[in-house]
């Protein structure tokens, strides 16, 4: 078996440092490292001369779904490894993922999650980073869908489903989306609880909630309105679910409560109904971080399946007027 690593990288020389110094040891004759500069302002060249890599270019920003699949086009393994280069592998990843597709073969994908010591400091960032390690490592190992921060797929099963659909998915959920159509072709997919990185990312409030907003929330509910079937995994569990109602009813709360001050105590009761169904990652945050930290997530989960609710709404609500207008 031979392993094509595939780093998509875009104005992160400093990042990809990191991860390329992570990988480097496994590169060899059946481990091959691929960068696709997806339109770099930066010198990402100057970084990949001192490894073990061969650099391929995007002529312009493209996202890096298609980076990633410019990236599989060139690669000359039979299993494509994805790693976001703001993610720096663990020293097991790869062999990780050549034991499990060599001792498994009716696997064709497997992904795992950050791990729980994020670098950049600051609340946002820790919570944000902490939030998508729990997630992964509550979910089910029969995975419903993929994701190619750190994640590997047989070539022959990439190729069959077409790569990263990066016509309707340019900035984000594309491996979300390959990982639904890999699942509606009777492939299985692993979620490898141990196959962890460490997540470099700097998030901001802005960033943070731009994109669980913009990125994440819109695209993904007009992907989860055109499938028309309940799906149960990752962040689409039923406390995920409950969590977007709350949230959007102590909004609505809060907003109604200078016209009607009693509408203070349903936003508190909201509140408190959100943090009953986040016990489990608070209980998390707690043990990582102490009580404070704990304690300050809270308006931070809020904001968060706000955001959700409100892509949802967006999405649901324009599509229940496209089919009025279409009567």
């Amino acid at each position: 078996m031979r392993i094509s690593i595939v780093v998509p990288v875009h104005d992160n020389a400093a990042g990809l440092e990191e991860c390329l110094r992570a990988l480097a040891p496994s590169a060899g004759p059946s481990v091959e490292i691929l960068v696709v500069d997806d339109g770099s302002t930066d010198d990402p060249a100057a970084v990949v001369s001192r490894f073990p890599v061969r650099l391929l270019r995007l002529e312009r920003n493209s996202g890096a779904g298609a980076a990633r699949n410019f990236g599989a086009r060139h690669a000359a393994g039979d299993v494509l490894l994805f790693v976001d280069s703001d993610v720096v592998a663990a020293p097991d990843a790869v062999g990780r993922v050549a034991r499990l597709l060599e001792d498994r073969p009716e696997v064709a994908a497997v992904f795992g999650s950050y791990d729980a010591a994020p670098r950049a400091p600051g609340l946002v960032s820790q919570f944000r980073n902490l939030l998508h390690h729990f997630v992964h490592q509550q979910g089910d190992p029969e995975a419903s869908t993929f994701w190619a921060g750190c994640g590997a797929v047989r070539r022959s099963a990439f190729e069959a489903a077409g790569g990263f659909d990066t016509g309707r998915y340019t900035r984000a959920i594309e491996d979300i989306e390959l990982g639904y159509r890999l699942r509606d072709a009777g492939l299985r997919i692993l979620l490898d609880k141990e196959l962890r990185g460490t997540h470099l990312k700097r998030w901001t409030l802005a960033s943070f909630l731009g994109t669980d907003l913009r990125y994440r929330a819109v695209p993904w509910s007009r992907l989860i309105l055109e499938r028309r079937r309940r799906l149960d995994h990752l962040n689409l569990k039923t406390e995920h679910r409950v969590s977007v109602g709350l949230a959007l009813l102590g909004a609505i709360a809060l907003a109604l409560f200078f016209v009607h001050p009693a509408m203070l105590a349903l936003a508190a009761a909201a509140v408190a109904g959100l943090v009953i169904a986040n016990r489990q990652v608070l209980a998390f945050f707690a043990r990582a971080r102490g009580p404070f930290f704990a304690a300050a997530s809270v308006p931070l989960l809020f904001l968060h399946y706000l955001a959700s609710g409100l892509g949802y709404l967006w999405i649901r609500t324009g599509r229940s007027f496209a089919r009025v207008a279409a009567r």
